[in-house]
């Protein structure tokens, strides 16, 4: 099977000073969960991550449904750079699969910390903050 390799970047947060927009950034918003939680999601239904901290990763599939994914354990750097790459071999991401975290210096992407995937629990977020 090929080897599919996908940049999830987490969008930026307009306005304010760079320490007050990483720190706003960085907050992870109220959820309620709706469902039981799923061990994978199919690629081709994945529309947006947000990286909200070094543990907790929301996406959004189509039908504007978010699951959280709570990271069994922090993953250095990943709140502060909020972007990641996975590599699947399958048309899902899944609790078995690991992210690299993506560090930016000057023009380029370093690759920093591996760490594993959690469930995918379906929540309705906090409409406040999405």
């Amino acid at each position: 099977m090929r080897t599919l390799a996908l940049v999830i970047t987490a969008s930026l947060l307009a306005g304010g000073s760079a320490a007050t927009a990483k720190r706003d950034r960085n907050m992870v918003p109220d959820a309620v969960e709706t469902g039981e939680a799923v061990s994978c999601l199919h690629l081709s239904n994945l529309r947006e991550s947000r990286v909200r901290s070094d543990r907790v990763i929301d996406f959004r599939t189509s039908g504007n449904k978010w699951y959280r994914n709570t990271l069994p354990h922090s993953c250095p750097s990943l709140g502060f750079e909020e972007r990641f790459l996975y590599k699947t071999s399958l048309n899902q991401l899944c609790s078995v699969d690991v992210i690299t975290v993506l560090h930016s210096y000057g023009s380029g992407l370093d690759r920093g910390a591996s760490c594993g995937l959690g469930k995918f629990q379906p929540v309705q977020i906090s409409k406040a903050v999405k």
